[in-house]
């Protein structure tokens, strides 16, 4: 079995159809994990073994595999590259020392390159960057190495180089002469040796006077570079052809830090920090970072990084702050789908777990000896939704709990039921994240379901101030009901939390006290409900100063209908007013198409904040946009893009809604209360 030392964690990160999947069967078929080379486009991967994935021919799941190379154990993890499926890349990320940043050199630095680069980045990982299919005709390297130095710094230096027929590469750590098309193979040499140098002061004195830096002491300081960040190796492939492939094999093994030479992983308590040596005889400390069910059996898997201690079968297993434990039956390493029985997982590597149920994406496991939370870089709020509607009567249920086990392996994948318009609501990324979800739904669960546009979350408030007066009097044969309230309303500050501030003024004892919760009980009815167009109501502030009871009749359900109407009636006088919200978008487009994208958005009622350049001639617009404008912008911003567009959104706050609209929204909530 490997020791710590032995392993080497990678994670493939970048754009869709950079070739991160055909590059990691590459990596497994050259090191006899596999005998065949897989392929995407043949349905035959490894890592790519869902039918969702065979029929759209990209990861749409992070897969874990494993191969043995040069005495050292390298575990990969191959994650989704289009932008809908980066939850499963950005969660792999800190199960890993080392990203390996895939680039295609025909369409060169993309949407999610550029997102996963600067995540890797936060997350204080060595970097590699990876140009593959270099084989593809008319490509200019020479121009994609200097892109990818403009965007991502001149500590991007070539490490080796592709021979003139693209059918070899060359090295340059320890080569000072060579033939490439793309560059001098001695520039580029000295180039990265000067990068590599920097991350220790001695040898940079050393090189500065003169000195040659023999091969040996280069190594011992390529993994302290990498780490230090003074140096981004780039490296070239072609995976279907296998070139440079062994090549990169040999950087991964030689010179990215295993688990125990890299930065420690910080556990945060509190104010306190306790960091996690990489030592199997440690105290255990896991984190949970892929789940996934067999398409088939839709048995539970959970994949597990190992900082410190070991989980062997009859380990006690914790998870986060629980006091109740689990027993981890048997531990597994994954190859794609298929998994092998291993005696214990050891600090340092990568473990898969079956049938552990209580296990979710982002818990630490544990045997009681530490506790806190690891840092993770956040997921993208999941803003895209549809309404679902089971196609069957009677499969709620059979939905609810398939819909469930979807979430747990998709961390941009939310369900919710929405209380005020009664939809079953799923959101996700993009159009494509939910109809390849609902995909899964179907083929995996047997179960379909209708979709439709959710209906926009507004809010009400009132915008004066105002008072409002109800007396509930029922007479019938025995005891009656009777109660009566005075109250006053005024606008709270915009988006207040909690959305109401009530005050009890009575004095006296014109309303006894015993029925304030019930007046609170009736202004909540109205709260939830509306007054306008049937949506919650929010930002206001009730002061109950006045009223009057009766010794016998007076009885909660009175004051609960007094303080409903007396607080009805308040909100009509106090004109209100529909709120609408509005989310944050940034929109990542081609400098060309800037003019289009700002006139779009300002047609839409948005407000452009700001824009920033990007290499490679690309534009971020910041803007801030109501939510009822955008819910089809995925599709919108393709076609004007032809693709090359991606945009993320978050909400931001709620704002009143111009007049016009208002009109239209309340004309259609009557319209619907008819019907009804």
């Amino acid at each position: 079995m490997a020791t710590t030392s032995d392993i080497r964690n990678i994670v493939l990160l970048g754009h869709g159809g950079s070739g991160k999947t055909s590059l990691a069967e590459a990596i497994l078929h050259k090191t006899g994990a596999t005998n065949r080379l897989g392929s995407v486009d043949e349905k035959t991967s490894v890592c790519d073994y869902y039918d969702e994935e065979k029929e759209h021919q990209h990861s749409i799941q992070s897969a874990v595999v494993h191969a043995e190379y040069g005495g050292k154990t390298i575990n990969v993890i191959d994650t989704p590259g289009y932008p809908d499926f980066i939850g499963p890349a950005i969660k792999a990320i800190p199960a890993a020392e080392t990203a390996v940043i895939v680039i295609s050199a025909a369409a060169g630095i993309e949407t999610n390159t550029r997102k996963l680069f600067q995540l890797a980045t936060e997350a204080d990982k060595p970097r590699l960057i990876v140009i593959n299919k270099i084989d593809v005709e008319n490509t200019d390297l020479p121009e994609l190495i200097k892109n990818i130095q403009e965007t991502f710094g001149s500590q991007c230096r070539c490490a080796n180089l592709p021979s003139a027929d693209k059918a070899a590469v060359i090295d340059c750590i320890e080569n000072e002469s060579g033939d490439s098309p793309v560059m001098d193979v001695a520039q580029a040499h000295t180039e990265l040796i000067e990068s590599v140098i920097e991350a220790d002061d001695e040898l940079m004195e050393s090189y500065l006077g003169g000195e040659q830096i023999p091969p040996e002491k280069i190594a011992s300081v390529f993994v302290e570079a990498l780490k230090a960040g003074t140096l981004i190796p780039i490296v070239f492939t072609d995976s279907r052809k296998e070139v440079g492939v062994t090549e990169l094999l040999d950087l991964v093994a030689k010179y990215t830090p295993s688990p125990s030479e890299a930065k420690p992983a910080q556990l945060e308590a509190g104010d306190s920090v306790a960091e996690l040596k990489a030592d199997a005889a440690g105290p255990l400390a896991g984190l949970v970072f892929r789940i996934a069910f067999d398409p088939r059996s839709n048995m539970k898997y959970s994949t597990i990084r190992i900082f410190s201690g070991k989980i062997k079968s009859d380990t006690n297993l914790l998870r986060n702050e629980e006091k109740k434990g689990v027993r981890p039956g048997h531990v597994l390493k994954s190859q794609g789908s298929e998994t092998k029985e291993i005696d214990a997982g050891i600090a340092g590597d990568i473990i898969t777990l079956a049938k552990v149920d209580e296990l979710k994406i982002g818990d630490i496991v544990h045997d009681g000896k530490v506790s806190g939370t690891l840092a993770e870089p956040a997921v993208p709020e999941p803003m895209f939704s549809l309404a679902l509607e089971p196609a069957t009567r009677g499969d709620e249920q059979k939905i609810s709990g398939a819909l469930e086990k979807l979430c747990e392996e998709d961390p941009c994948f939310k369900i919710s039921r929405d209380m005020q318009t009664k939809e079953l609501v799923a959101s996700g990324l993009g159009d494509l994240h939910l109809r390849v979800t609902l995909e899964k739904l179907e083929k995996r669960f047997k179960l379909s379901v209708q979709t439709k546009e959710p209906k926009i979350p507004y809010r009400e408030t009132i915008t004066a101030k105002a008072e409002g007066h109800y007396r509930h009097k029922k007479q019938t044969g025995g005891a009656g009901q009777f109660g009566e309230v005075y109250l006053r309303v005024e606008p709270g500050e915009r988006n207040s939390d909690p959305p109401l501030e009530y005050s009890w003024d009575i004095f006296g004892g014109s309303i006894p006290g015993q029925f304030e919760p019930a007046v609170l009980k009736g202004v909540n009815d109205i709260m939830q409900s509306g007054a306008v167009a049937g949506f919650p109501l929010q930002d206001i502030k009730v002061s109950v100063y006045d009223g009057k009871h009766h010794p016998v009749d007076s009885k909660e359900v009175a004051f609960r209908a007094a303080g409903k109407g007396a607080f009805a009636d308040a909100v009509q006088k106090a004109k209100p007013v529909l709120l609408e919200p509005i989310v944050n978008m940034e929109v990542t487009v081609p400098a060309e198409n800037m003019g289009d994208i700002a006139g779009d958005l300002a047609s839409k009622r948005g407000r452009v904040l700001g824009q920033d350049m990007l290499a490679g001639n690309f534009i971020v617009i910041r803007a801030q946009v109501p939510l009822a404008e955008v819910t089809q912008y995925n599709s919108q911003l393709k076609s004007v893009t032809g693709g090359r567009g991606s945009y993320s959104m978050t909400f931001s706050h709620y704002e009143l809604v111009p007049p016009n609209v208002q009109q239209q929204i309340v004309a259609a909530h009557a319209k619907q209360k008819q019907s009804e």
